[in-house]
């Protein structure tokens, strides 16, 4: 259970955060970089929301609570969260890996191939929604990289992984079921 009452704590003034076990750590570590990041795609995703469709809005409601399940379970070491059971914290698992997976194929039913890659643009929505994908791509580099140094839920790693594959095909789904796509040409321009 969270609960705020006061909002400044005043305790990371010198350049430290706590993480979810209260282990002091730099505001520059690179799990709270990680996490960070998390949060920023969560905070575009707010964005994206703006004019979606009852269903992509629907979908993305559910992507955002799960984003904050994601940043709970990457601010709570792996070892020291599982002693946890007062308030254990939230993990990514399978389920919310497989919902994405049915939601990128059902969407993707509605598309026809792709013949080149997809520039970003044509309608907002669809801007908004790769410009979280790329943040997406980066949050899982990074969750990638605190895996070599540290252990991390692999369906942390997952759910970034399919989740950025969902926003690309959420950005076609919302320019026109892909007739707005703006693809690109190869040397199109020498």
């Amino acid at each position: 259970m969270v609960v705020l009452n006061k909002i400044y704590t005043k305790t990371g003034d010198a350049g430290e955060t706590s993480l979810g076990n209260g282990d002091r750590v730099p505001k520059h570590a690179l799990r709270v970089h990680v996490y960070g990041s998390v949060d920023e795609l969560n905070s575009f995703l707010g964005l994206a929301r703006l004019g979606a469709s009852k269903r992509i809005l629907e979908y993305i409601s559910r992507i955002q609570n799960d984003l904050f399940d994601l940043g709970g379970d990457l601010c709570f070491p792996l070892e020291d969260g599982e002693n946890n059971k007062k308030y254990p914290p939230p993990r990514i698992n399978d389920s919310q890996v497989k919902r994405l997976e049915s939601e990128i194929d059902d969407m993707n039913s509605k598309l026809k191939p792709l013949k080149s890659f997809v520039l970003p643009g044509g309608s907002d929505i669809s801007t908004y929604l790769h410009l979280c994908r790329t943040i997406c791509r980066r949050a899982e580099r990074l969750c990638v990289e605190l895996s070599t140094i540290e252990e991390v839920n692999p369906n942390s790693t997952k759910y970034l992984n399919r989740l950025s594959d969902w926003l690309f095909v959420a950005s076609r789904i919302t320019n026109n079921n892909g007739v707005g796509d703006i693809l690109w040409v190869p040397g199109a321009n020498r």
